[in-house]
């Protein structure tokens, strides 16, 4: 049996405070099969961002491990795990967090290039994730032209550029309306589902948690069935 895009292997993460050491993550398994899509819903402050930081290699664990695609990522170099995040791993965030001075198309472009791939295969790649999210025609606007919804569609498409194999968003609706919301999380569901991507999505939204393959928790630092 091939092993899981993404695994977490009894993954611990505490922080240093002025009290002495906060456990947030104490032992938390958690694995995303290819093409499965997986709501992460639970109360702020209960590690959610903090899972979601340690299975993008942005954080190293204090415990356990992360495996990407059956590879350990707890001792790998960070320029090797850097590499990792570029090509492997795409990130959506609640916040577009979109380049402001460049355009929607060059936006989905500059990861791309950063990972190595030439100028027009990149843009090519950009006009055909653009046109799937139903922004043809928009390629050439920067962000303040935009709306809060084709803002969002841009960052997805951005996370998908370098057909990363693992998905993982943080609350990537929680700023918009419900009729962009469902939009969004719909043509997000169709990219997951048509590439074999595997998604892990925190979310508040109960109504797009219950569209998702299965919803998971955190108690007592550990991942549970919601």
């Amino acid at each position: 049996m091939s092993e899981p895009p993404l695994r977490l292997a009894a993954v611990e993460r505490r922080f240093r405070t002025e009290a002495g050491e906060l456990p947030v993550l104490q032992g938390a398994d958690l694995a995303l099969g290819a093409g499965e899509i997986v709501a992460l819903v639970a109360p702020s402050g209960t590690g959610k961002s903090t899972l979601l930081h340690l299975a993008g290699l942005l954080e190293r664990p204090d415990g356990g491990e992360v495996f990407v695609e059956g590879r350990a990522a707890g001792t790998l170099s960070d320029d090797a795990r850097t590499a990792i995040r570029r090509t492997t791993i795409g990130f959506v965030y609640q916040f577009h967090h979109l380049l402001p001075e460049f355009t929607a198309e060059e936006n989905i472009l500059l990861p791309q290039m950063a990972a190595g791939k030439p100028r027009a295969e990149a843009r090519a790649r950009a006009h055909d994730l653009l046109a799937a999210f139903g922004l043809a025609g928009r390629e050439h606007h920067r962000p303040g032209r935009l709306s809060g919804g084709e803002q969002q569609r841009v960052a997805i498409a951005r996370a998908l550029a370098n057909r990363p194999r693992i998905l993982l968003a943080d609350e990537p609706t929680g700023n918009l309306d419900v009729g962009t919301s469902d939009r969004v999380f719909g043509e997000l569901l169709n990219a997951v589902r048509n590439h074999g991507v595997a998604a892990l999505i925190a979310t508040h939204n109960p109504d797009l948690a219950a569209r998702m393959d299965r919803v998971v928790t955190l108690r007592e630092g550990r991942v549970v069935p919601a």
